[in-house]
């Protein structure tokens, strides 16, 4: 995976990167320490004290109680202010006006908590591919020329190979395609390693999972689902925001929240006029 500086980077080399090479960049050092340690607090505190919360691709081996082992904190906008920061990181901004589109919205923003003993995730990809061993249930020709999704994962806890960091495939977002059982994923792939405050940016559809805690320490992320204007997000974050924070929300969290789209509408009850179009 290549690694690129946050603070001076080529946005036009890093997006190459997820459209036609690794379909994964690295950011080292993106946070510092006390926006890690705050957002960290945070979500043990949550995790703690809340029940498990639903989880995606998660493995058993057979042994449901194993699903305890990893530990979701949904909807973290409205868990603290720190978090609003994180998802208008300025490097991940510059890399997704370009991937996405500059009105680029946020579909989901959550932690996950991957605890010791933690058997991993099956090899996947994100909403709103997630579903596409259905295939049928998408547009035909549906293909990778332009992107649907850009994930971020934020490094709360160091990402080694014994604690369960991310695995992927390199160039499978180019495929297209939802991996099978025959797909030699574990032979071949290369994994997301890093320390507490790197961020990674990756295509969703780029084949990847958790992979098992063996360590004897948590390994915890902050995961943020980035989505183009026109896709509809797969978590209701409105919903558990209050009036408050909505009024206060600055405009680049305003247009993340989707704010800044005017659709759906009830055009039965609208005035006279005309909209869209260049000015004929």
């Amino acid at each position: 995976m290549r690694d690129f500086d946050w603070r001076d980077f080529d946005v036009e080399d890093a997006v190459a990167e997820l459209m036609d090479g690794e379909g994964a960049i690295r950011f080292p050092g993106a946070f510092p320490d006390e926006t890690i340690r705050e957002a960290r607090e945070i979500i043990m505190t949550i995790s703690d004290r809340e029940p498990p919360k639903l989880t995606h691709f998660q493995r058993t081996n057979g042994d449901e109680s194993l699903l305890n082992r990893q530990r979701r904190v949904w909807n973290l906008l409205n868990k603290g202010a720190v978090f609003s920061r994180i998802a208008q990181h300025p490097a991940a901004v510059a890399v997704l006006r370009r991937f996405l589109g500059e009105e680029f919205i946020m579909g989901s923003i959550c932690a996950s908590r991957l605890l010791p003993g933690s058997p991993g995730q099956e090899p996947h990809l994100d909403y709103p591919y997630w579903d596409f061993h259905r295939q049928a249930t998408f547009p035909m020709r549906t293909n990778a020329s332009f992107p649907l999704n850009a994930q971020a994962t934020i490094m709360l806890d160091p990402f080694t190979e014994e604690s369960g960091a991310t695995a992927y495939l390199p160039g499978s977002q180019k495929s297209m395609r939802y991996p099978t059982r025959d797909d030699p994923f574990f032979d071949r792939c290369a994994r997301m390693l890093g320390e507490p405050g790197d961020m990674v940016i990756f295509f969703g559809a780029t084949w990847h999972c958790a992979m098992p805690n063996q360590s004897q320490a948590d390994r915890t992320g902050i995961l943020i689902e980035y989505l183009p204007k026109f896709v509809k997000p797969v978590e209701d974050l409105l919903s558990g925001l209050d009036q408050e924070f909505l009024d206060n929300a600055d405009p680049m969290i305003r247009q993340l929240l989707g704010l800044n789209c005017p659709y759906p509408q009830i055009f039965d009850k609208s005035q006279g006029g005309t909209e869209q179009g260049i000015g004929y």
